[in-house]
């Protein structure tokens, strides 16, 4: 006898490119924490770079700046704060994201003579950053679950470099990137929403929701893995154009990532539910084997729902495909270095979010009537930053700076995912010199965020509002503390 199993329409595995709390910092979900120079001056450092080999990163064109060898390897230490306050209950929701480790490692030569030297105006360096990534994380009670209980993602990017001096002010610089990115999103299944009882001749389809199972009951889990390595590559110039003033831009191409071998496994949560007499599973006919051939027969909802998750069903180990785009970052920025022993800098960068439009999410197996394309509907966003950098007889050097950044999404996609909203960030931090070609560096960076309403379920069409969609309020903070060892001979 054939098994009448309920059709379980999945709740959508969103792809974690994105990160929730942990995007308190940077726009989308970037990451600015590459070198400990940069952190502490917030980040304007495009036009007026440090003089260590995370101008690699910051300007390609800079490298030529640095003379002979030149290292720098470190790690930023980033703690997130987040929480949702529901409007209905009142209810504050903790986030629960580790600590993050993102770690930085560059390594620049400009030789002074021979073959490589190319007349003494060329440089070649090595930098392997994290410009996306992070980690969303939440409780076993938050009720945004069933979007993400977990999200994370990483991206290593390898990037070689070339720097030349073209003339006496003007150098030009370009590095090919090898990037590979790695996703995982944890997601609660919500069995109101499934059917319990396909539709018959007689009746249409009846979900668990219209035999009373409350909303966000979580009957399983999803857990999406997948990797991805792509290519693209980083551009930059650095001039000085008068007497203490330099200038600089640098362009990080987009790099599009397609997590084509992921992998989704599905785990069953009991909910210990039961079914009562007269259920539409059994009454009339008893047929269905779950119900023994007795009509009257209560139902066991963990049984019911776990053929699913066996051979045969809808929630078994499956491919599933989808697509994240690593947006492209243009930077440019001032220094003025006029002031006794100090020099400022102000830089304005753009990123382009607004290709993050869509995410698609397509299963390769039995999952595949779930598939779809997530909404999304980023903005192109802007950030201002300045710094200021005092600088001692003894080598060592105290650093500051501020800046602010528009949220990339808009106010209909503020989510358990990415709770993205308006930030402003105040750095500041140093270098010690230990030895004549050893220093050591440390930066305090804390970001303030003025908070966003935003949703907790899937937003289906474009047509829906923030004002339909929006139940709560998102609070973020972090604290970024970061460290550094540069060394030159």
């Amino acid at each position: 006898m054939q098994r009448h199993r309920p059709t379980l329409w999945l709740a959508v595995l969103v792809p974690l490119a994105l990160a929730s709390p942990a995007t308190a910092r940077p726009q989308g979900f970037g990451i600015n924490e590459i070198g400990t120079c940069a952190a502490s001056r917030a980040f304007a450092v495009t036009g007026a770079p440090c003089k260590d080999a995370s101008a690699i990163f910051w300007n390609p064109a800079a490298a030529t700046t640095l003379k002979g060898w030149s290292g720098l390897a470190g790690a930023a230490f980033i703690s997130i704060g987040g929480t949702f306050t529901q409007d209905t209950t009142f209810r504050v929701f903790e986030g629960d994201v580790p600590l993050a480790v993102v770690p930085h490692l560059f390594v620049n030569y400009k030789p002074a003579s021979g073959m490589f030297s190319l007349n003494g105006k060329a440089a070649w360096g090595l930098g392997v950053y994290v410009p996306y990534g992070l980690t969303s994380q939440w409780t076993d009670s938050f009720p945004g679950r069933f979007q993400a209980k977990k999200a994370a993602l990483q991206a290593i990017y390898i990037q070689p470099n070339f720097a030349y001096q073209v003339s006496d002010k003007w150098s030009v610089g370009l590095g090919p990137v090898i990037a590979v990115s790695k996703i995982e999103l944890i997601q609660a299944l919500d069995l109101s929403t499934q059917v319990a009882a396909p539709a018959t001749a007689t009746r249409p389809a009846i979900t668990f929701a219209q035999l009373g199972i409350a909303k966000r009951t979580e009957f399983g889990r999803a857990n999406l893995k997948g990797q991805s390595t792509d290519f693209g590559a980083h551009f930059g110039v650095f001039g000085r154009p008068a007497a203490n003033w330099t200038v600089g831009a640098r362009y990080l191409m987009p790099i599009t990532f397609d997590y084509g071998g992921s992998t989704a496994k599905f785990k069953q949560t009991n909910t210990n539910l039961v079914l009562p007499q007269g259920n539409p599973i059994c009454y009339p006919t008893g047929t269905n084997p779950i119900c023994g051939g007795n009509p009257n027969a209560t139902v066991n909802v963990d049984q019911l729902v776990g053929f699913q998750f066996s051979s045969g069903g809808a929630l078994v180990e499956q491919d599933v495909f989808t697509q994240i785009t690593h947006p492209a970052q243009l930077q440019a920025g001032v220094g003025y270095s006029g002031f006794k022993d100090w020099t400022v800098s102000a830089d304005y960068v753009w990123t382009g979010w607004r290709r993050f439009k869509e995410l698609p999410i397509l299963f390769g197996g039995p999952a595949s009537v779930a598939n779809r394309r997530l909404i999304e509907d980023y903005n192109n966003t802007s950030a201002f930053r300045v710094s200021g950098e005092r600088s001692f007889s003894n080598g060592a050097q105290l650093r500051l700076g501020a800046s602010g950044v528009a949220s990339a999404a808009p106010d209909e996609t503020v989510t358990p995912l990415l709770p993205e909203q308006d930030r402003a960030y105040l750095s500041i931090g140093g270098a010690y010199p230990v030895t004549s070609n050893m220093t050591v560096e440390g930066a305090y960076l804390k970001v303030l965020a003025p908070g966003k309403r935003g949703r907790i379920d899937e937003r289906t069409l474009r047509t829906q509002t923030a004002a339909s969609l929006n139940t709560g309020k998102y609070e973020l903070d972090a604290n970024v503390f970061s460290v550094s060892l540069k060394i030159t001979y």
